[in-house]
């Protein structure tokens, strides 16, 4: 027995399945899946950060279609980046092998741009999709869902939300499975699509969706439990709630929203007069309900989204379950608890580090621009934070790699401004280089500010093409984000994030070098990756009170008190950016990262 979160759980559940290979791209809340299969894989088995989701997704299927058995792992958004391959791997098939997207969705959202549903993605590309309520049955239908896409020769998804990935549970774990080799690349004309076997492919799947409703009529995590002529139906983590508010109805449980299990939903519906739906994101189930009632003829009233009875937007709970199945119910509202005196926290909005070098670069480009029209177009990391005040540096945040694009449309338009686009070393890796590409070979003018701080930082500093490492801990050349865009024939300079001076004087050399694209690559290690130096100290007659490292930098470990500066020598890592901002010298000590 062992205490898992919900992503350790469907890792270890990959392993118990006998997965060979595991493939992607770092995203709270799916992170930790990949990261377990590193530490827990068996001798044989393969993983692998790869540059992004259709790299991850593509790798996967080429070992999947040589009878192995994968897994790719990503965030929701991140299946908007390979959604290209996905459209068409179901048409493909991956008969002999067998192939899971374990795709995380983020309700709320915390750490995304989107709320999206991924149950969609699954019912749009025909793919089937397996939902978990808890990190119990997340572990098993990680094995369900291996088993089920091995025996159909389909890929599978397998969709946990955020409470599922980052929720604990004691669960008893299988030893991983013996890894049978897998039986090599068997060439056949399937395995490359043209119009005809397209059309064939599409006939099969549309033929076969009924078959796998009836299988999944009788999938044993799809369930009913309960009595009376009122029904709850579930989807996902709300199941878990609604047996924790332990109410009296008749219940419907759906694991796998599609194929939706059309047989076990009919003789739920035929039982009750009325229906509330509760599930995360949106209203998947609500939908092949009313669908089912108006093929059927059946006078069920089906409760929900569309009908103001459940939230639209954001995570459920067990109070906002229970709130909603009482309402449903009849029964009178639970008094909310007694407020407690005393527990009243301050807010605490997400900052830059302290330490961090994006303050740096930010605080430089500013301090250059000071005067001048600028537009900054920012990009999904850490340093999206660099919109806050009092740096104010990121004017557009779209999605990953979008900053690059995004500039050269801004400046097509913004004649005699200054159009920046901010990205990460990972991002520039992940999406980053095509969006160059088109710039180069559309004469854009942009200035391309690269934030290098050696890592994947903002989802738990995974290695990348720069840092020389593999998630196996293989070593390998780091490929330089500088040559690579000298190579391009893109100017670049390179500067220190963590020496004003000289980042100043790099960023003013590019603005100054107008009319094509041109590169600054800041450089400074992410605060979490190095042992800071001895942490800075205020000489308290020295200072002027004049609030100018407060009020500029913005650091978590500045602060104010009696009219001086103070410094939290618990967060400071003497990076010295204040030291270097300070007009009257009061900052001593630390050797920063310059």
């Amino acid at each position: 027995m062992e205490l898992l979160m919900g992503n350790e759980a469907i890792a270890l559940g990959a392993l118990a399945a006998g997965v060979h290979v595991v493939t992607g791209y770092p995203g709270t809340p799916s992170t930790e899946v990949l990261e377990t299969v590193a530490r827990r894989r068996p001798e044989g088995v393969y993983v692998e950060w790869s540059v992004n989701e259709k790299a991850a997704l593509e790798v996967a299927v080429g070992a999947a279609l040589s009878g192995a058995r994968a897994m790719v792992t990503m965030k929701q958004v991140g299946l908007n980046a390979c959604s290209d391959p996905l459209m068409s791997l179901n048409y493909l098939g991956v008969a002999g092998g067998a192939l899971v997207l374990l795709v995380a969705d983020d309700p709320g959202p915390i750490s995304s741009q989107t709320e999206q549903d991924t149950r969609h993605f699954g019912r749009y590309a025909r793919i089937p999709v397996f939902d978990p309520q808890t990190p119990e049955q997340a572990y098993r239908m990680a094995q369900d869902a291996l088993h089920f896409s091995a025996r159909w020769g389909r890929p599978v998804i397998l969709r946990p939300t955020t409470r599922v990935c980052h929720s604990c549970a004691s669960i008893e774990v299988d030893p991983p499975a013996a890894l049978p080799p897998a039986k090599g690349f068997v060439k056949d004309e399937k395995w490359v699509i043209f119009p005809r076997l397209t059309r064939e492919a599409k006939e099969r799947l549309v033929a076969q969706e009924a078959v796998l409703s009836r299988e999944l009529s009788g999938y044993a995590q799809n369930r009913l439990y309960g009595r009376g002529k009122l029904g709850v139906a579930l989807g996902g983590v709300a199941a878990a709630y609604a047996r924790e508010a332990g109410l009296d109805a008749r219940y419907l449980e759906i694991t796998t929203p599609y194929p939706f299990p059309a047989e076990l939903a009919l003789s739920f519906l035929r039982e009750v007069d009325e229906v509330l739906v509760l599930e995360e994101l949106d209203p998947v189930i609500e939908d092949a309900l009313n669908r089912l009632c108006g093929d059927h003829q059946l006078p069920v009233r089906v409760l929900g989204k569309h009908t103001g009875h459940a939230p639209v937007a954001g995570e459920l709970s067990v109070e906002i379950a229970e709130r909603a199945m009482r309402a449903f119910l009849g029964l009178e509202a639970k008094e909310p608890p007694a407020a407690q005196p005393g527990l009243d926290l301050p807010a605490r909005p997400p900052v830059l580090c302290a330490g961090c070098p994006h303050r740096g670069s930010f605080y430089a480009v500013k301090q250059v621009m000071k005067g001048q029209s600028a537009v900054f177009c920012g990009d999904i990391g850490c340093y999206t934070l660099g919109n806050a005040a009092p740096l104010n540096m990121v004017d557009t945040c779209l999605c990953m790699g979008a900053g690059v694009t995004m500039a050269q449309g801004i400046a097509r338009m913004e004649k005699g401004t200054t159009v920046f686009a901010f990205i990460g070393d990972s991002t520039f890796f992940h999406t980053g280089i095509p969006g160059v590409v088109n710039a180069i070979y559309n004469g854009a003018d942009e200035v391309i500010v690269v934030l290098d701080n050696s890592t994947t930082a903002m989802t738990g500093r995974q290695p990348h093409p720069g840092t020389g490492e593999t998630m196996m801990g293989e070593k390998r050349p780091p490929i330089s984000i500088p040559h690579v865009l000298e190579g391009l024939g893109v100017p670049v300079w390179r500067a220190s994030a963590f020496d004003l001076a000289a980042a100043k004087e790099a960023v003013s050399q590019a603005v100054a070098h107008g009319g094509c694209v041109r590169a600054v690559v800041l450089e400074g290690p992410c605060a979490s990756l190095v042992k800071g130096a001895k942490p800075l100290t205020v000489d308290r007659e020295a200072c002027l009170g004049c609030r100018r490292c407060v009020r500029e930098l913005g650091c978590p470990a500045l602060s104010m008190r009696e009219g001086k500066a103070q410094i939290d020598a618990a967060l400071c890592n003497g990076c010295s950016l204040c030291q270097q901002v300070c007009p009257a010298n009061c900052l001593k000590g630390g050797e920063g990262h310059a």
